[in-house]
């Protein structure tokens, strides 16, 4: 099937503030991504993630002649793609000198040329120069996709690897020389990569029907007809390379394997299509599928695999490589265990459970340079269930999250390592957004436990709206769910680290949620993001380096309920409040002292017993004296209740109904009343006739004493009104003076 844009636009109502299309960037028949661990990261990084055969060395890391790049999150930048947001640009004659932490005989590195332009490097060990050279090119970069809003030119990076032809030591040296264009070298995977596998006893190699190893001839009629002849066995390919011109069908029942994946590589953008589900199982184990897709086309199923492998099928040891998606799975691939592959620079999805997926495991997988999710679960037409992302490391995707739930039942993200994600995304979205029906939202218990986020989240284009580390959306429905998030260390997040939001910017609510032993470290923003009702408990959060606040509590729509945090104990480090819900918070600028002449109750949430159509709450606090809050008729008392977002020594209240032209004169009855939780509340100012008059502005303001205890919820009891049988405001202000 095809995905089409899953980004949405929309406008917020406030006058400073514009909402967002919280947009996972999709539409197609796959997306992806790819991470790693680099020596010297911190423990933190170490502690989660994949069990990798490499090690990796950062470029700003390594001695260099070239210019290194300063850490940049611009959306579009060299930098901001780079891991780490660093990388070192080398000249034509500049070079960078890796020394190896660990033996390895091979090398793969992530790099950028300018668009248009394609090379080599020079490689020397030990100071030597050997014959092989390293290509590189922008030909798998650049990549445009218009339809998604917000989405620049991304895709700025491209891997390229290399046998090095001997057995080099911890300690020795391996530099990379520019020779005839700029390149940008970002990180340098060093591996032992071992000997190549024999055939299994009883397999059928491809050759023997006459696929050609040398990557001259098409070898896809004599894949398929290995295959069929192979049904119930191992379809063996040799080492060598085999170029496919066609994707493969009816694969069922049958392994295929390879000699290892820097061995045995097929050539080709589409390797399995198959939309109806096999019969027997299937192993994809150990070789590489490099493809040749340069643009992301959504409608074309450029894909390692596409639709079914059946049930308790395996995929591991596999290299894939400039593909659209890695595997875009529907269809029935029940039991499907999908582990140790590496999936790189693909132009959309790693890997996308796209509905049906029931008890299915991907762990210890590694995936860098993904154009959108690098892993999701989408619970389209039927939901996914009891399935589990578990130790996998997820780098630099340069759309959307790292992972991504969107609906299912029963869902584990577990023990995960993601970093440097990019516009559109945080390190882990659980999300109720749909982009397509039937859509079946978050069901039974959502598992999120021992994952590690660094450098995750980023600034929404579009709206320029901030998205956290961590991400619990009701998008398009309330969570209902029960979401427990434990174990959790967030570092370097440019933003904030835990989001709860309503990204189609309607209110709905994030409920059901616990948060409970989490490390955070030096976060842009503020600890919690609240931008719509809802309730959630935090336990054992400890933050340091926090930079502007504690928690940010802005329900959007105004009026549309409030954002409970309550506080489960042993929280360190973020116990201060954002005071101004019209401007965000800005990474570092801390939280500015507010002016202390500002009306406490504008856009702040607000709820009442009751309102009449389009007359609801939230006009009372919006700041537009032409819009107003009017309860129930016939029913008096009522009341309106604003919640300040802390406790506020209001001295002075101005109540306004709307302009004079248009509103005749009243008394309303009412009294005054506070509370710092929410559930008590004591009498500020007893009840009293207050004339609004249009000879006065249809204002009027009430005084209270100063005696009066500081309040965070304020509360208005209207008893009466002589010009019509309902409360009414258009505007509560509460000041401090």
């Amino acid at each position: 099937m095809t995905r089409h844009d899953r980004s949405t636009t929309r406008t917020r109502t406030s006058a400073t503030r514009k909402w967002y299309a919280a947009v996972a960037t999709a539409g197609l028949v796959g997306t992806l991504v790819t991470g790693f661990t680099a020596t010297g990261a911190q423990a933190a990084e170490t502690a989660a993630g994949a069990t990798l055969p490499f090690t990796s060395v950062e470029a700003e890391s390594a001695t260099t002649n070239g210019t290194k790049i300063d850490p940049d999150y611009t959306q579009g930048t060299v930098a901001s793609e780079a891991s780490g947001r660093q990388a070192v640009r080398l000249a034509a004659g500049q070079s960078v000198e890796f020394t190896l932490p660990k033996a390895a005989n091979a090398l793969n590195v992530a790099y950028n040329v300018p668009d248009g332009q394609s090379g080599t490097m020079a490689v020397y060990v030990n100071g030597q120069k050997i014959s092989k050279t390293l290509a590189v090119t922008s030909k798998y970069s650049y990549v445009d996709t218009s339809w998604i809003a917000g989405s620049k030119t991304h895709h700025l990076f491209d891997n390229a690897r290399l046998q090095l032809g001997q057995n080099l030591q911890s300690g020795d040296k391996v530099k990379l020389e520019a020779t005839g264009t700029q390149v940008t070298v970002d990180v340098a995977d060093f591996e032992q990569v071992a000997a190549a596998t024999s055939k299994p006893s009883g397999a059928l190699s491809v050759t023997d029907k006459g696929a050609d190893p040398t990557g001259q001839g098409d070898s896809t009629q004599a894949f398929r007809e290995t295959i069929a002849a192979a049904k119930g066995g191992t379809v063996w390919i040799p080492p060598g390379e085999y170029k496919l011109t066609q994707s493969l069908n009816n694969v069922d029942n049958v392994t295929i394997r390879g000699a290892g994946n820097w061995h045995s590589v097929v050539r080709s953008s589409r390797f399995v299509d198959q939309s109806s589900a096999p019969t027997g199982k299937v192993g994809l184990h150990d070789f590489a599928v490099i493809g040749e897709v340069t643009e992301r086309v959504d409608s074309s199923p450029d894909n390692f695999v596409n639709g079914s492998l059946g049930p308790n099928s395996a995929v591991s040891g596999m290299w894939l490589q400039h593909l659209k998606v890695g595997l875009w799975l529907t269809g029935n691939n029940d039991n499907l265990v999908v582990e140790k592959n590496r999936i790189l620079d693909m132009t959309a999805d790693g890997l996308n459970l796209n509905g049906t997926a029931k008890g299915v495991t991907v762990r210890d997988n590694f995936l860098r340079n993904t154009g959108d999710d690098a892993l999701a679960m989408w619970s389209l037409n039927t939901t996914n269930s009891d399935s589990t992302f578990e130790g996998n490391t997820i780098s630099q995707p340069n759309l959307a999250n790292g992972i991504a739930i969107y609906g299912g039942r029963n869902i584990t993200v577990k023990d995960n390592l993601i970093l440097d994600t990019n516009a559109l995304g945080s390190g882990i979205a659980i999300s109720n957004q749909k982009f397509l029906d039937p859509f079946f939202p978050l069901a039974g218990t959502i598992t999120v436990s021992g994952n590690t986020l660094v450098r995750t989240g980023a600034m929404n284009p579009n709206w320029q709206h901030p998205m956290g580390a961590l991400r619990v959306d009701a998008y398009d429905s309330a969570i209902e769910a029960t979401v427990n998030i434990t174990d959790t260390t967030i570092t370097d997040s440019p933003w904030s680290a835990y989001e709860f939001v309503s990204g189609g910017g309607t209110g709905k609510a994030v409920k059901n949620v616990s948060i409970d032993r989490s490390t955070i470290d030096k976060v842009g923003t503020v600890v919690v993001q609240a931008e719509t009702p809802g309730a959630v408990k935090m336990s054992n959060v400890k933050a340091t380096g926090v930079g502007a606040a504690g928690v940010y509590n802005c329900p959007y729509p105004t009026g549309s309920g409030t954002f409970t945090l309550t506080d489960g104990g042993g929280n360190t480090g973020w116990d201060s409040t954002w005071d101004d819900c019209s401007t965000w918070p800005q990474p570092g600028g801390g939280n500015p002292d507010p002016d202390p002449d500002r009306n406490l109750a504008k856009n702040r949430p607000a709820t009442a017993t009751g309102s009449v159509d389009v007359y609801t709450p939230g006009k009372a606090v919006d700041g537009d004296a032409a819009t107003y809050w009017e309860s129930a008729n016939h029913a008096f008392p009522q009341s309106i209740t604003v919640d300040l977002g802390k406790a506020e020594a209001v001295r002075r209240l101005v109540l306004k109904l709307p302009p004079p032209a248009a509103w005749a004169a009243r008394t309303q009855t009412l009294s005054v009343q506070g509370s710092t939780d929410g559930a008590t509340f004591s009498t500020l100012a007893e009840s009293k006739d207050y004339r609004f008059d249009p000879a006065s502005g249809n204002k009027v303001t009430v005084t209270l004493p100063a005696s009066a205890p500081d309040v965070r919820h304020l509360r208005l009891r209207v008893t009466a009104n002589t010009g019509w049988p309902a409360a009414q405001f258009s505007e509560v202000e509460a000041y401090l003076s």
